[in-house]
């Protein structure tokens, strides 16, 4: 099927979304004044009209020549109008078999021939339930409005997670030793510096001794950090800033003109880690050191274990050479190798690193109470500690977005760690 067809079948499916979600304002408003009706009516097919044409525009200009904020925000906007459109749509498919099940029971229970003055009334014809009507375009109007919300303030709402762990066999050099994890900071979703300039503050406020950046820098191109080199860079720490490579800093999502380009890429954003003073790390370890004690610091490339993102890690190679260190810490930016390898595999590493998941950038947390995201039907740990014996795993919520630029009850994250060996 070419992608001429393919856009022809998604704009009828959005046109029948758009009949038949229009049914319930009709509905909703069949008491209104002709006014109020004409204004939905016109306000309603107008924007109709719009989200046609700009899903249609990609066909014929390359979208990456769009301005960035109609990249991320004006198709975000119609996303999010479709989406609730097909949760309303839920509401009146309801109300629809109800109407079904009356007909059939207009028949069963009431002949026609019974009823007075059948020359003017049709005694099997069934109204709309206007209850059903209305909540269908309240439950359409609430994920709207908590995505909008979710844009203009969750997506910066940076939230610090404190965690403090023990680790028996820690240096006692090490005891109390801080660390800050930031990861998926996404650069290509951000127009403006200033929210992460308001992060950099926060991060830098920790006084950390040391801080992990945990992959997923940019969304796809290296040239998506220049605007932001300058910021981050004012990032740092007394024992240093250390960094790996999430699954979207390799450029595996676009068409690059040949294998050199998609290379330089890669090789420009580990230079733009350099530049940022960042240490990172490529299937290789490396001696943390206080006074005249030693742990080891890991750090990996991607290495996924579900959905079929890349496994370019190669964690026996970067382990070789830590036998001798009391404690070892990694970086690998996917969550699910703690479970496929690090706790098969590599038992005596004791913490690991990880973000990836976004949390979704949607879900419910209440602290002692409740946590759930979509998240969790893909990945077994997807926010916060996890143990499982002596190892733990600490997957970091993110900093920035992607897709969606926005975030709905899973805020974006700076992590805050300690390390006590009682």
């Amino acid at each position: 099927m070419n992608s001429g067809i393919r856009i022809l079948l998604f704009g009828v499916l959005l046109v029948l979304i758009d009949l038949y979600f229009y049914q319930s304002i009709k509905t909703v408003l069949a008491n209104s004044s002709a006014f109020k009706k004409n204004f939905a009516f016109t306000s309603y097919w107008s924007f109709t009209i719009f989200s046609l044409l700009l899903f249609l525009t990609p066909s014929f200009f390359t979208f990456s020549d769009f301005p960035k904020f109609v990249r991320i925000y004006v198709f975000s906007f119609v996303v999010m109008i479709i989406i609730s459109k097909l949760i309303g749509s839920l509401f009146i498919a309801l109300d629809d078999i109800i109407r079904f099940f009356r007909w059939i029971l207009s028949y069963l229970l009431k002949p026609s021939s019974l009823v007075s003055n059948s020359a003017h009334v049709n005694p099997h014809a069934i109204s709309r339930l206007r209850f059903f009507n209305v909540i269908a375009v309240t439950m359409a109007a609430i994920p709207f409005s908590s995505f909008i919300y979710g844009m203009v303030k969750g997506a910066f709402d940076y939230k610090i997670h404190k965690v403090k762990v023990v680790l028996p066999n820690l240096p006692l050099d090490f005891n109390g030793l801080k660390i800050v994890q930031i990861s998926d900071i996404h650069s290509g979703s951000f127009i403006s510096a200033s929210p992460l300039e308001t992060a950099v503050k926060m991060i830098q406020e920790q006084n950390a001794d040391i801080i992990f950046f945990t992959g997923d820098l940019v969304n796809n191109e290296s040239k998506e950090m220049n605007p932001f080199i300058e910021v981050l860079s004012k990032i740092t720490a007394p024992m240093g800033v250390f960094s790996t490579l999430g699954n979207h800093d390799y450029g595996d999502y676009v068409t690059w003109e040949s294998q050199l380009a998609k290379e330089k890429n890669l090789q420009d954003l580990k230079d733009i880690h350099a530049k940022l003073g960042w240490r990172l790390m490529m299937n290789e370890h490396v001696s943390l050191k206080k006074a005249e004690s030693e742990i080891a610091l890991i750090g990996i490339e991607n290495w996924g274990g579900n959905l079929n993102f890349p496994k370019y890690g190669d964690l026996k190679k970067a382990h070789a050479g830590t036998e001798k260190y009391p404690v070892k810490l990694l970086l690998s930016h996917d969550p699910s190798h703690w479970n496929m390898q690090v706790t098969e595999e590599f038992k005596d590493i004791d913490i690991t690193f990880s973000g990836h998941t976004h949390g979704f950038q949607f879900g419910i947390e209440i602290p002692g109470l409740v946590k759930w995201s979509p998240s969790q039907f893909v990945y077994n740990q997807w926010a916060g500690l996890y143990s499982k014996n002596d190892q733990y795993l600490y997957v970091n919520r993110g900093l920035g977005f992607l897709g969606y630029p926005g975030r709905v009850g899973i805020m974006p994250e700076i992590t805050v760690m300690e390390l006590f060996n009682a």
